[in-house]
């Protein structure tokens, strides 16, 4: 079975530019901090527990003040927008809020964990939503298990990305980030399975290196599998090329199969980091503005927006932020991209 290549929509539009040159067209939204997992490498229980202090509703952006920062983004360069979170389902009013950000001329896609899709990967096609990423980490259920924390299983993950492919969120990507001695197996046995599983779908399975987001997760370098011996790995089993990437900025470096097998994606942001190219910045579910992954704080959105900021005070905070951007965090690996812990991710989402 031959599977046809994704073909991303590409928007070549005029952007602001950091200070380092990078032109500004992604913007990912933290619709909340709330997850239905514990995954150990994103909101270990032992930190994200039944007292963790959660956002509550008014600390949160409204759905208004949330469509509102999009039109001004948008305005300002913004092509692309991802709905993220904690997991982003979770969101009262999801498909309405999706409905409201789809009127503008925007590529709207959401990462997920998979679990809610069945219900509403339908009434959100309609709403406009155009993709899904659905974050995998394993087939094996043990492994699973132990690394999300949460009644969920890998059953319930193909479901969702089978409800996804059946209302149209297609391709689906499916997102497997790779920690050594915990979901790779011997050989790399359990990655290979899940290239096996996908290959000769629609689906596009990434892998992502281990990453050291945040503070809780307890990375170490020496739990990373980096992408080439992961590329060497499916290379021996089924021959794959390089694919040129469609756009700048895009974070995965794209494979295919010789035979016509479709797609496979490696994220490597600890090996072979790409800020030099890097367009894209994070509203987190309170507001704030992250101009990086790794960044230690970000610029208040909200308490402009409720002190009755106008559009021309928000586009100038906006836009003067992106330009004196010169995150690269990656590149150097310190404690914090501006000094301080870094956010975790499950704040500003993946």
């Amino acid at each position: 079975m031959t599977i046809e290549l994704s073909q991303p929509r590409i928007l070549d539009r005029t952007a602001i530019t950091d200070a380092r040159g990078r032109v500004f067209r992604d913007l990912r939204i933290s619709l909340t901090d709330r997850c239905n997992y514990r995954c150990t490498y994103c909101m270990p229980r032992e930190m994200f527990g039944a007292d963790h202090n959660f956002l509550n509703r008014s600390a949160m952006l409204s759905d208004d003040e949330v469509v509102r920062l999009v039109e001004r983004i948008v305005g300002l360069g913004a092509r692309k927008i991802r709905l993220t979170g904690g997991e982003p389902l979770l969101r009262p009013g999801i498909v309405d809020l999706v409905r409201r950000i789809a009127q503008f001329d925007v590529d709207l896609a959401l990462t997920t964990n998979g679990s809610l899709l069945p219900r509403l990967a339908e009434p959100l096609a309609a709403a406009g939503l155009r993709r899904v990423t659905v974050s995998l980490d394993s087939l094996d259920e043990e492994v699973f298990a132990a690394l999300t924390d949460t009644r969920f299983g890998v059953r319930d993950v193909l479901a969702g990305i089978a409800a996804a492919e059946a209302a149209g969120l297609s391709p689906v990507k499916v997102n497997t980030v790779v920690q050594r001695g915990v979901n790779d197996g011997p050989g790399l046995r359990h990655l290979l399975d899940l290239a096996e599983h996908f290959r000769g779908t629609p689906q596009i399975l990434r892998f992502i290196e281990y990453m050291d987001v945040g503070t809780t997760n307890g990375w170490s370098e020496a739990d990373v599998v980096p992408s080439a011996e992961i590329v060497a790995a499916i290379n021996a089993r089924h021959r794959i090329e390089p694919v040129d990437p469609v756009a700048v900025g895009e974070v995965a470096d794209r494979y295919r199969y010789i035979d016509g097998g479709g797609e496979i994606g490696f994220i490597s942001s600890v090996s072979a980091p790409f800020c030099g190219d890097c367009s894209r910045a994070r509203l987190s579910a309170d507001g704030q503005l992250f101009t990086c992954l790794f960044a230690s704080r970000g610029t208040d959105l909200r308490g402009p927006l409720r002190a009755g900021a106008s559009d021309d005070d928000l586009d100038a905070l906006l836009s003067n932020r992106w330009r004196e951007r010169a995150d690269r965090y990656s590149e150097t690996r310190g404690s914090g991209s501006d000094g301080g812990p870094r956010i975790e991710m499950s704040f500003i989402g993946g």
